[in-house]
């Protein structure tokens, strides 16, 4: 049953991640019309780095897809690490609506702990 429930989660946070990536490609979902003035500073800075949004994009792209396949799932959360990361930060400096950030953050943090003998080669001594 637990690996159930965590297929359903990876499922739907490896989409969203998918959604968010092909959104920065593709630009199909409008950009809202009352966006605060800090957020959008932030964004136009990261839209001035012009290589940043499609590797940004292509990492939530193949993260999000590494993430749903069992397989590969402690790989995609590898990946999908700083991202989450940086959301975070993201919400924490403008005050934005920050449950959804957690919520990812609990799921990628439930697959690091499930996979976590996966990790332990990079962390050891030679």
């Amino acid at each position: 049953m637990k690996n159930k429930i965590l297929f359903v989660l990876c499922l739907l946070s490896g989409l969203m991640f998918i959604n968010a990536g092909l959104n920065k490609f593709f630009n199909y979902i409008p950009v809202p019309e009352d966006m605060p003035e800090k957020t959008m500073k932030m964004f136009n800075a990261m839209m001035e780095i012009t290589w940043l949004m499609p590797l940004l994009a292509a990492f939530e792209v193949i993260g999000g897809i590494l993430f749903i396949i069992p397989r590969f799932r402690a790989l995609g959360a590898a990946m999908l690490t700083p991202i989450m990361a940086g959301i975070l930060a993201h919400h924490f400096t403008l005050g934005d609506n920050l449950i959804m950030p957690f919520i990812l953050t609990a799921i990628l943090t439930w697959v690091i702990v499930e996979n976590r003998q996966k990790y332990l080669p990079m962390l050891q001594k030679k």
